[in-house]
């Protein structure tokens, strides 16, 4: 395959554009889903309501790396989206605590097959010396999803006297704009094979890519911090007064992408390693100004800090892992990275969920325990060159 030589392409920016909306549809209603689940009786399981969604997340991504290397890229990115799209519309019809833990379980196929697909198809589009901010850029779109969705899920929630389920519908129709959207986008993968059955027998070689150990280790421990506010959060806005659940993913995510951009450029000319260890700094702060929130004020101060670490982690995370990785295995490289970060926002989430308890005098001792986490991060990069 020919090296690109634009970066702002017409397949870029429809991605993008697939990308944003892909993340709209199963953010927009995760503000709600601790009051929805214990409106139902389940209150004590809100740390499975992250934990379940990573865990099929991970289990997926030895074969979403797999196919993707295989099959090709589009065809990946079809399930992990139509996996929202179904989901999304099966929630009004299971509304019991066991079948809603059903559909959080079986929803996380969507994250272990769309962004593995997207972040290989975007390294095949774009010129090698601008992956760093070819990921920025796409980041940002996934970060405008991610922030204007949860505050319309909860508007929505409120505006329909409570009753979710409107909410549930139109992140399915987000999802399946996404869809439509990648049906205008061509295959990019070389000599793609057809599928069959086959191809779901994954090896160990299949699961894990020795060369993205590094970016796997450091997403390990920079992103328990993201389990943990996914899980804590919105008990936390309603703990101090803060009225829109969303309110958070609005800040985190607008601080977030102002600097996804710029970290893209700098992890492409100062390296991924210095980006990378200013961005665990910065997370470790944000955990420890969570902990000590007792005030709207600090609460956002928190949630624009997390954004600044997360804006400058994510681009840079992604491009060191194509950079690690065999250019003919990207697929596998990102999903041993993506394995990564399903254990630990899992891990994060279910260890918030079980600590937690429903009692806000336990927070502050979960999120010290997420900044140590990242800061081990830091540790760790520090001890490496590049």
């Amino acid at each position: 395959m020919e090296h690109p030589v634009r970066l702002y392409t017409p397949a870029f920016l429809l991605l993008s554009l697939s990308h944003a909306l892909f993340a709209a549809s199963f953010n927009m209603m995760l503000p709600e889903l601790p009051s929805y689940l214990t409106s139902m009786g389940g209150g004590e399981h809100k740390g499975l309501i992250i934990a379940l969604f990573t865990i099929t997340a991970g289990i997926s991504r030895p074969f979403s790396g797999k196919l993707t290397d295989t099959v090709g890229r589009l065809p990946v990115m079809y399930v992990g989206t139509l996996a929202c799209v179904v989901c999304s519309m099966l929630y009004p019809a299971l509304a019991f605590v066991s079948g809603f833990l059903i559909l959080r379980f079986f929803h996380g196929f969507s994250t272990g097959f769309k962004p593995t697909g997207t972040s290989a198809y975007v390294a095949d589009i774009v010129p090698p010396g601008r992956l760093g901010e070819a990921m920025g850029v796409l980041g940002i779109c996934f970060s405008l999803g991610v922030s204007a969705s949860p505050p319309l899920g909860s508007w929505m929630v409120k505006h329909f006297n409570g009753d979710p389920n409107p909410m549930f519908y139109a992140s399915a129709v987000l999802a399946l704009g996404s869809v439509l959207i990648l049906l205008n986008l061509k295959e990019t993968l070389p000599d793609k094979k057809p599928f069959r059955l086959a191809l779901l027998k994954v090896t160990k070689a299949d699961i894990f890519d020795p060369l993205a150990l590094p970016s796997a280790i450091t997403m390990v421990c920079c992103y328990v911090s993201y389990g943990v506010i996914l899980t804590l959060v919105p008990d936390l806005s309603d703990h101090l007064g803060v009225e829109n659940r969303g309110t958070f993913f609005t800040l985190f995510t607008l601080a977030s992408v102002s600097m996804r951009f710029l970290a893209g450029k700098f992890s492409d000319q100062l390296g991924r390693v210095p980006v990378l260890k200013i961005s665990a700094l910065v997370i470790t702060g944000s955990m420890l100004t969570f902990a000590h929130a007792d005030t709207p004020f600090l609460f956002y101060g928190a949630s624009i800090l997390f954004g600044l670490g997360n804006g400058i982690f994510a681009p840079s995370i992604n491009a060191w892992t194509v950079d690690l990785g065999h250019p003919q295995r990207k697929g596998r490289a990102l999903a041993t990275m993506y394995i990564a970060l399903e254990i630990a926002i899992g891990g994060g989430a279910a260890l918030a969920g079980w600590y937690f308890a429903n009692d806000t005098a336990r927070m502050p001792a979960v999120f010290y325990f997420a900044a140590a986490m990242s800061f081990v991060g830091w540790i760790y990069l520090s001890a490496r060159k590049k």
